[in-house]
């Protein structure tokens, strides 16, 4: 009887992203904290994931991400600059259209970041259009879980009808935006949605201080 193949483990497969970051993050982070958070980001988006083509890819960004925000922390050279963080319940909609507006607007003054409380498999298609339409690329977005490190980062928290399950950080800036949650709406309600949302990312920057 020919023996079953050993199962491939999830270390296994995010080898080669593991050893990218390890290079990356070189000096500054060991390659056993590297190791674990690749391996939790990948079973954190696994157990949301329709289907898991591309999840290695997303478990490295994801772990980029949370590497970064460990950075800004522990107070990492270069790693100064203002964290804004959305947070709504699946990270499909409301939380994503900000993050896009407020990259496009900013042009560098803060970083962005988002997240859901209960993340969905996929950004909603009536989302990407309309921000399509307003010359932005959805393309590499997607649903991210929220994790410690990203909330622990944050300088300004945005909740998006999150509720209860939102996270409390003492000593942030905390703002709720009660913005209609797009999730099966028509095209034309998102489009609406999508210029409140970049009304409200306007004020936001106004209240930044310049740098």
């Amino acid at each position: 009887m020919t023996a079953s193949p050993s199962p491939v483990l999830p270390d296994d497969r995010l080898a080669s992203g593991i050893v990218r970051l390890a290079l990356r993050y070189r000096g500054r982070f060991s390659p056993e904290t590297i190791q674990r958070l690749v391996t939790d980001s990948y079973e954190r988006l696994a157990e949301h994931a329709r289907v898991r083509t591309h999840l290695i890819v997303l478990a490295e960004h994801l772990a980029t991400e949370r590497l970064d925000a460990l950075a800004h922390i522990e107070g990492a050279p270069g790693s100064g600059v203002a964290r804004v963080l959305f947070v709504c319940s699946h990270n499909a909609g409301r939380s994503q259209m900000a993050a896009a507006l407020l990259v496009q607007r900013a042009a560098g003054r803060v970083a962005v970041s988002s997240a859901g409380t209960h993340p969905a498999s996929e950004v909603e298609p009536t989302v990407a259009q309309v921000l399509t339409e307003a010359g932005l690329d959805l393309a590499e977005a997607f649903p991210k879980p929220l994790t410690e490190e990203v909330v622990q980062a944050a300088d300004i928290v945005i909740t998006m009808g999150c509720g209860d399950a939102c996270p409390v950080v003492p000593g942030r800036r905390y703002l709720d935006w009660p913005i209609t949650d797009p999730e099966g709406a028509p095209i034309a309600v998102v489009r609406g949605i999508r210029d409140e949302i970049d009304a409200h990312i306007a004020e936001l920057l106004d209240s930044l201080p310049r740098t």
